[in-house]
């Protein structure tokens, strides 16, 4: 009998001890300063300044957890994380940018191909020129007319003008 006793005082004990767990109360201040009570966490989106009790921490007023947001406001303002808006500006900024850059990029390599290109069509035509044929062009009239060597010279000397721009 003494045992069973002893068995049920124990039990008892137990019981108590895990059932405090089951009383464990949270306090916090909603978005409109209200005190909620509950014996479930918060939910996520309170702020843990806004926790006024939980198990295992002491009961802070009401007071204490309004400084303590004023002082986290203060610090919001400096060091808030970026809201999702925020993140989609950035992300079109740098997607602005990026074409951007795309578009450069794309200019300068046409410009480089319409260069190349024009330094080999002069790079043909000076060796036309400098080999002696006759080089005949179309005047205002439609009629073909050859090059004299006055010509040709010049010519040749604009030829490799363009040439060293080619360079």
């Amino acid at each position: 009998m003494r045992s069973t006793g002893f068995a049920r005082l124990t039990l008892a004990l137990i019981l108590t001890l895990g059932t405090s767990a089951a009383f464990a109360q949270y306090i916090w201040l909603d978005n409109k300063g209200v005190k909620q009570y509950s014996d479930r966490p918060p939910p996520t989106s309170v702020p843990t300044s806004k926790i006024l009790k939980a198990p295992g921490t002491p009961l802070r007023t009401a007071s204490e957890a309004s400084t303590d947001e004023a002082e986290k406001d203060v610090d919001m303002t400096k060091k808030a994380p970026p809201t999702l808006a925020d993140k989609n500006v950035d992300f079109q900024k740098r997607r602005i940018a990026q074409a951007e850059k795309d578009k450069e990029a794309e200019q300068k390599a046409k410009q480089a191909a319409d260069q190349k290109k024009n330094c080999e069509r002069a790079t043909a035509y000076n060796r036309v020129l400098e080999s002696g044929q006759r080089v005949s062009r179309m005047d205002q009239s439609g009629e073909r007319v050859y090059l004299s060597d006055e010509e040709r010279e010049q010519e040749i000397k604009e030829s490799r003008r363009v040439l060293n721009d080619c360079k």
